[in-house]
């Protein structure tokens, strides 16, 4: 790999929080070197070595507070629910570091002032990733109670294989030092986005798969950009949607996008070599 791509999950995620899956904010979490292992011939061997040096996905307690039957959905807040708004979007691997597609991720939490609904399904929701694996959760900070640390509960599993329980963390707590189930490999990166906070994490299933093989794809073929288009294609520009081998220029330079997504803040080509290769 080039000395110039190979970047650590949270250098990676510093310069690239922001869209999922129709605009991740994740692009790499803690597999986000996955994709780049993958770029360069790698497979790891198994769950959770998908990754340069950064810190796996490991599994954790469930907890008390955990429903089952939680109804599908991505967003778990409405209008006038109090606390600070969250998004938290990534990707789920397998063990070839490849996009799980249909893999189910079910999450559940406390509310601002750290109660959990255990008798309806506030704050509890469950959804699928899509073909490129990519998920998208919008909520809120959850809050305090005694004993813990913020967290968030979620259950992620590929069709056909076994569950991961874990939980995700927020960097930078006070309780994170005292909290006995706390562990760092499992921090999220997180950012400010005016009054809300974006937050990135991916994570790596125990899901065989062929290295060699190509990530499924939605994009239909009829958008890919034809032959014809001139040299580094178009101006790279927020908000675009990029099919993977869809061509742009930035910056003087041309760049051929290497995973499908919605441009956002700071996924220029330059700073993020998980998404664009220089031409």
């Amino acid at each position: 790999m080039d000395e110039e791509n190979k970047l650590s999950r949270k250098t990676v995620l510093k310069a690239a929080l922001a869209a999922g899956v129709a605009a991740p904010v994740a692009l790499i979490g803690g597999p986000a070197l996955a994709r780049a292992n993958v770029a360069g011939g790698a497979a790891p061997e198994l769950t959770p070595a998908c990754h340069d040096d950064d810190d796996p996905t490991i599994a954790q307690t469930e907890g008390p507070y955990f429903k089952p039957n939680s109804p599908e959905r991505t967003n778990l807040v409405t209008p006038g629910t109090p606390g600070t708004r969250l998004t938290v979007t990534g990707y789920v691997f397998g063990r070839a570091c490849l996009p799980v597609n249909r893999a189910l991720l079910d999450f559940w939490q406390a509310d601002v002032n750290g109660a959990y609904d255990n008798t309806g399904y506030t704050f509890r929701g469950h959804q699928y990733t899509n073909a490129q694996g990519a998920f998208t959760l919008s909520t809120i900070v959850p809050g305090l109670y005694p004993g813990r640390t913020r967290h968030i509960h979620v259950k992620v599993q590929a069709p056909g294989r076994p569950v991961l329980t874990t939980q995700l963390y927020f960097p930078g707590e006070p309780r994170n030092n005292t909290d006995t189930i706390f562990d760092a490999r499992l921090l999220m990166t997180v950012r400010d986005n005016g009054s809300a906070k974006e937050a990135a994490f991916d994570f790596v299933l125990n899901v065989p798969q062929t290295p060699t093989s190509t990530p499924p794809t939605s994009t239909p073929p009829t958008s890919t950009p034809p032959t014809s288009t001139p040299p580094g294609g178009t101006s790279w520009a927020v908000g675009t949607a990029y099919a993977a081998g869809a061509r742009v220029t930035y910056g003087g330079r041309g760049y051929a996008c290497l995973q499908a997504h919605t441009a956002q803040p700071g996924w220029e080509p330059p700073a993020v070599p998980a998404l664009w290769r220089a031409e």
